[in-house]
């Protein structure tokens, strides 16, 4: 079994976390926060009717904006509590309980690799540190060669930014583009987010094999 990520130790400790987390970004949605800026990226990087899987989806901001733009969406998450409220307030997409590091999908009947996979909302710094490299190489995998993968995080979350380049590189994933902000503000040195676009290297294992 997979090391227990960081965010699933902080809902053991509070049991009340998931559901405040998903009130929060209702009462967003209700006071009409703009809660699609990760999905306006990955919708102009996308073909049309795009396979796209929202890696960490929570309570599905990103992939029911997606599917509103037309794409086949597939959201994972590690807290059941997140799915739920994504399959109620976000009918349309496939919402799937599962362990990003475990990534098991052949067994809901999903095989074929994704256009895109999309990892937002601090997804990585949340996962169980000896874990990531995993994870990163569970998303290669699931690429064809013209695959791309968009992660965005901050810093001061305990993943250094060039620690994540290292593991992505380790991954079989190249870094095609470097950002500060969803809406395409370069990457300084001083930075507290990082945007990256990735894609892999070598030749099409993209094979789906969980």
């Amino acid at each position: 079994m997979a090391e227990q990520s960081l965010w699933m130790q902080k809902v053991a400790a509070d049991p009340g976390h998931s559901a405040w987390y998903i009130d929060r970004l209702r009462g967003m949605a209700r006071a009409g926060n703009d809660l699609a800026g990760e999905a306006r990226l990955v919708d102009a990087m996308a073909p049309r009717g795009a396979r796209i899987l929202d890696a960490g989806c929570g309570p599905g901001r990103v992939g029911a904006a997606l599917a509103a733009a037309g794409h086949d969406v597939v959201g994972v998450d590690v807290d059941a509590a997140l799915i739920a409220a994504a399959e109620q307030d976000h009918p349309g997409p496939r919402w799937i309980v599962g362990d990003l590091s475990e990534l098991e999908l052949r067994g809901h009947g999903i095989t074929a690799p994704f256009d895109v996979i999309v990892c937002a909302g601090n997804v990585l710094p949340f996962l169980a540190p000896g874990t990531r490299g995993a994870v990163l190489a569970n998303f290669r995998e699931h690429l064809p060669a013209e695959g791309r993968l968009a992660v965005g995080f901050g810093a001061g979350r305990g993943y250094d930014f060039d620690e994540f380049f290292a593991d992505a590189a380790a991954a079989g994933l190249g870094t095609d583009l470097k950002l500060s902000t969803w809406d395409l503000r370069p990457l300084a040195r001083d930075s507290g987010f990082l945007v990256a676009v990735l894609s892999p290297v070598g030749g099409d294992v993209a094979q789906n094999s969980a």
